[in-house]
């Protein structure tokens, strides 16, 4: 039996096809931390401004979250991740042509739409091709990917534009992009029926969902108290990784410790391996354990004191600020469980709205906290520049990365908060469960 024929092995081609758009997403949303200077140079920007435009990706992506849920429970992963794949790809071909800001923030943007349906879309295949106790680990395996694409975001993209320009490399992300595009088209299905083959053992073929029923979960998402924490959980979690690696990472190291960009995307490096092992590690770990919220709690908790060391300590140690960076993007898979319990509390046909929403407010958070980082630096800015890149006082990093520390904090409350209400609700061990029992009502 060929790999196209027989469902297990179709599914890891499929798969594959859309976790290789995913990986050109997390190169494109992380990417502005290394084109951090040309950027500023090619645009003329202030902190603010750069932290806008690598937020206008977010906003985007934040805003189509839960219309990509509804599109993928309805016509399912190969539309909806083939056509924002060509949709992506056109916004890097138009980022990489912009004359102005204004030019530049519209095609980020329009990066950021194509980009916004891939996740969602790739849940939703899993939902409809894995078994339920298999759904964290492709989940936390998804997420390393993210972990890959924020590796090539770093270092080898950090020396790619150095040999080639940021232009043509980030054109060359777009003809790339539209190639896996095309791959996904080919290969992706809605379930192993809608591709003409046997179902796969321990996987329920998924209900037909019609608008009603979706605008009916929709209501109940909205009223559900741990839906709002598990999605503060994510945005603190989401937020603060992408502020990290996608943008002010690189540039603290730059003015505090006066090392070149190349040298200093060497550490959001080690946080992009953190992410590249975190998901897939807790997500297994989680389904092992059969346990979702107490690992989520500890693990956002640990997230929240790595991040700290910086704003504690002001300029650590290098070999403190690279365990914190790698640490942080480890500890980031506790915040991918959120995605997974929503998932486990919700119909399956209501999966992909239900992580949809959840995954709004993880790129809500990207949207606000890179914004909101940059904003503060501006009130430190020395009018300096340091290896090009534009210099504010140490405490003012101090300040800005207390932001981040504490957003993650919150997160750990609201983690925390879930462990109470469901040992108090169950009076038995936070154990991961799709009965009816453990859904909102």
């Amino acid at each position: 039996m060929s790999a196209l024929t027989d469902p297990t092995k179709r599914r890891w081609l499929a798969w594959a096809a859309l976790a290789t758009v995913f990986l050109l997403v997390n190169l494109h949303r992380l990417s502005t931390g290394v084109l951090s200077e040309e950027l500023t140079v090619a645009f003329e920007t202030t902190a603010a401004q750069l932290g806008t435009l690598h937020a206008s990706f977010f906003l985007i992506y934040a805003a189509i979250q839960v219309p990509t849920g509804v599109l993928a429970d309805r016509i399912g992963p190969r539309y909806v991740g083939s056509v924002g794949g060509v949709v992506l790809s056109l916004g890097a071909v138009g980022f990489a042509l912009s004359g102005s800001y204004l030019a530049a923030f519209a095609s980020r943007a329009l990066i950021g739409l194509g980009s916004g349906v891939i996740f969602v879309s790739i849940l939703r295949f899993c939902a409809n091709w894995y078994r339920a106790d298999e759904f964290a680990t492709m989940t936390g395996l998804t997420g390393s990917i993210a972990g890959l694409g924020a590796i090539l975001a770093t270092t080898p993209l950090a020396v790619a534009v150095g040999r080639f320009g940021w232009r043509a490399t980030i054109l060359s992300l777009g003809g790339a992009g539209i190639v896996a595009a095309g791959t996904v088209f080919a290969l992706a299905r809605q379930s192993p029926a809608a591709a003409g083959l046997e179902p796969i053992e321990g996987v329920p073929e998924q209900p037909e969902t019609t608008l009603a029923e979706l605008g009916g979960h929709l209501r109940t998402l909205a009223r559900d108290l741990d839906q709002w924490l598990l999605s503060a959980v994510f945005f603190a979690g989401n937020g603060a990784m992408l502020t990290l690696v996608g943008l002010w990472g690189i540039p603290y190291i730059v003015v505090v410790y006066e090392l070149d960009v190349t040298t200093a995307s060497s550490f959001t490096l080690l946080a992009s391996v953190g992410v590249l092992l975190g998901p897939t590690t807790l997500g297994w770990l989680s389904d092992r354990i059969e346990r979702r919220l107490l690992p989520m709690a500890v693990g956002i908790g640990l997230f929240a004191v790595a991040l700290g060391a910086i704003p504690v300590l002001g300029r650590p140690p290098l070999a403190v600020v690279a365990v914190s960076y790698f640490a942080c993007g480890f500890l980031f898979g506790a915040a991918m469980l959120s995605l997974s319990v929503v998932k486990e509390r919700y119909p399956a046909g209501a999966s992909g709205i239900a992580t949809a929403t959840v995954n709004t407010a993880g790129f809500v958070g990207g949207s606000i906290l890179p914004a909101a980082m940059g904003a503060t630096l501006d009130a430190y800015r020395t009018g300096e520049t340091v290896g090009g890149t534009v210099a504010y006082t140490e405490f003012g990093y101090r300040v800005a990365f207390g932001i981040l520390a504490a957003t993650v904090a919150v997160g750990f409350c609201c983690a925390c908060w879930l462990v109470v209400r469901k040992r108090s609700r169950t009076g038995a061990p936070t154990r991961s469960s799709a009965s009816s029992r453990d859904r909102p009502r």
